[in-house]
């Protein structure tokens, strides 16, 4: 099943935040820009680095109206000793979402059958709550911060900016394209 322009589904989670536990649903969701970083497991080697990637570039994702919500299968009182303990994870500022129960990895459909974890998958996900964007990867090959921005990039300027697409290796001030019957078979 395809979930690129679907909605996300309702969803009810506690997740570690700036030393807290917050509660969390797709409410906290709607209205502004959305990213679901799924991961397997808290305490692992890829993951933290994945992680830390994408702390490094929360700031830009905040200043550009986009919340992030990391989430793994581990509870947020595992997420909490693990930012406690690691200065990579330690300078995560982000929602990082417990999902024990697997609700919300199953909402997405990225549950590894039998495990009980979840896949290492990206979610963009607009103000309307509809997905735009996903990756999804093997278990060794980890994810890259900066290609998570130019499609948050594209995607906000496409919805800013009907009738026009970016093309592959798009970056924000390059040249868009205007599909018309113009331009079949002139790319």
């Amino acid at each position: 099943m395809g979930v690129i322009n679907s909605e996300i589904k309702p969803f009810n989670a506690t997740a570690f935040k700036h030393g807290e536990f917050v509660e969390i649903s797709e409410a906290d969701v709607k209205g502004k820009w959305s990213i679901f970083f799924f991961y397997p497991a808290d305490f692992t080697f890829v993951c933290p680095t994945e992680l830390g990637d994408v702390a490094d570039h929360y700031e830009e994702l905040q200043k550009m109206g986009v919340e992030v919500f990391s989430v793994s299968t581990d509870t947020h009182f595992t997420h909490k000793a693990w930012h406690d303990s690691s200065e990579t994870i330690g300078k995560i500022n982000y929602f990082m979402v417990g999902d024990q129960n697997g609700s919300i990895t199953n909402n997405f459909g990225v549950m590894r059958e039998g495990q009980g974890l979840a896949d290492r998958a990206t979610f963009l996900i607009d103000p309307d709550g509809i997905i735009q964007a996903t990756e999804i990867t093997a278990e060794g090959i980890g994810r890259d911060a900066s290609e998570l921005m130019r499609k948050v990039k594209a995607a906000q300027y496409v919805r800013k900016h009907p009738g026009e697409v970016c093309p592959a290796k798009w970056k924000e001030g390059e040249a868009t394209l205007s599909p018309s019957l113009d331009l079949v078979g002139k790319i």
